[in-house]
């Protein structure tokens, strides 16, 4: 697990997974690329075009609740998100997360703006906000969670032990 240089999209509590990959778009859930185009849409609709490769999406509480709709975190990651950074997460969306090798990473965002720019460096267990020349702590992933990121997610970790999970 390395460090992830982006800029921050805030957003604020209670995003759920149909504001990440909406219901009313079901229909595309087995052309997932086409999903992701609509990724946060109806929060903010710029996302999915705008957002670049290793930028962290920042929420505040319970991030991710709503339906274990596990295409959330999926639509997420082909955006090009490094991370996802929020107070607290709903359970499933937080574990999807990490099934999929997308950082999901509990702290206080508080202190984090919109456009700022961050460097998350997981190893270290710390968010440099690189605009603000802030450093916010978070604990570091289990050593059994941070081998699954490192290796692309639970299926690559799987595949790569001959069918057995570490």
């Amino acid at each position: 697990m390395g460090v992830v240089v982006g800029r921050s999209w805030k957003f604020g509590d209670d995003v759920s997974t149909d504001h990440i990959a909406a219901g009313r778009l079901f229909y595309l859930r087995s052309d997932l690329p086409e999903l992701a185009k609509h990724t946060l849409e109806d929060v903010r609709p710029e996302f999915a075009s705008e957002a670049q490769l290793g930028d962290l999406v920042v929420g505040g509480e319970n991030f991710g609740l709503g339906s274990s709709r596990e295409h959330a975190p999926t639509v997420i990651k082909i955006v090009g998100v490094g991370a996802v950074l929020a107070k607290s997460f709903a359970r499933i969306f937080y574990r999807n997360c990490i099934n999929i090798g997308l950082p999901a990473i509990v702290c206080d965002t508080d202190r984090i703006d919109d456009g700022d720019k961050l460097e998350l460096d997981l190893a270290a267990g710390q968010v440099r906000n690189l605009t603000k020349d802030e450093v916010i702590e978070f604990s570091p992933f289990p050593a059994v969670m941070a081998l699954i990121l490192s290796e692309g997610g639970l299926i690559e970790h799987v595949q790569k032990h001959n069918g057995l999970a570490i």
